[in-house]
C-alpha cells in the first residue's frame, strides 16, 4: 500500500489475554442458550446494553431488550427447529469469532416469502466480544441471500456473481488501475 496506512485492528489493541477461558465459557453457554430457544433468560450471556451489529437486512439491535424483541423473537417465528452448529471458534483475550450454520424449518414469514415448511441452511459469521462475564459486542454476518434462494426468490434478479463461476456470465474486469481511497463508501 502507498502512501499512509489506516490503523488496523484498534479494537484488540488492548485485549487481555488472560481472559480466553472465560470467553469461551460465556459464549459456548450462550450457543447452548440459542440451540435451546432460550430468549428471556439469554441475559445470563449478554450485558444489558450491549451492541448487535448484523448485516443488512438484519439490522443493529442496541441493548437486550431490543435483541430479544427484533431478532431472537422474529427470527423463531419465522424458523422452527433450529440448531446451530459453529463449525469453527476461535478464541482469544475478550474475542471469540464462530463460523456456522443453523438448519430450521421455515415455518413463518421470513422477508416477506410465506412459509414454506421447507428445510434450510443458515450460514453465520459472529465475532463477540465479552468484559466482565458477559457479552458486549456482537458483530454478525447471516447470509440471507442464501436463505432467500433455498425459498425460491433470488434477491439479485439474476445479477450474482455465481454466474462468473458457473460461467453463464463473463466477470467484467477494470479498465484502468483504481487510485486507493480509504473512505469507506
Amino acid at each position: 500500500m502507498k502512501g499512509s496506512r489506516p490503523e488496523q485492528a484498534r479494537l484488540t489493541r488492548d485485549n487481555d489475554l488472560r481472559k480466553t477461558e472465560e470467553t469461551r465459557r460465556v459464549v459456548e453457554g450462550m450457543v447452548d442458550g440459542l440451540n435451546d430457544h432460550v430468549i428471556d433468560g439469554i441475559g445470563d450471556f449478554f450485558h444489558q446494553d450491549f451492541r448487535w451489529m448484523g448485516n443488512a437486512g438484519c439490522g443493529t439491535k442496541l441493548g437486550l431488550k431490543s435483541f430479544q424483541d427484533h431478532w431472537q423473537r422474529p427470527f423463531q417465528a419465522a424458523f422452527s427447529d433450529k440448531v446451530c452448529t459453529d463449525e469453527a471458534r476461535l478464541a482469544e483475550g475478550e474475542w471469540m469469532a464462530a463460523f456456522g450454520a443453523q438448519i430450521a424449518t421455515h415455518s413463518g414469514e421470513f422477508m416477506g416469502i410465506a412459509p414454506t415448511g421447507k428445510r434450510v441452511e443458515i450460514r453465520y459469521m459472529d465475532f463477540w466480544r465479552v468484559k466482565d462475564g458477559k457479552i458486549v459486542d456482537n458483530w454478525v454476518m447471516v447470509d440471507f441471500p442464501h436463505v432467500m434462494r433455498q425459498l425460491g426468490v433470488d434477491p439479485f434478479n439474476g445479477h450474482g456473481w455465481e454466474a462468473f463461476d458457473t460461467g453463464e456470465r463473463e466477470a467484467p474486469r477494470p479498465t484502468a488501475p483504481a487510485a486507493a481511497d480509504p473512505t469507506p463508501r
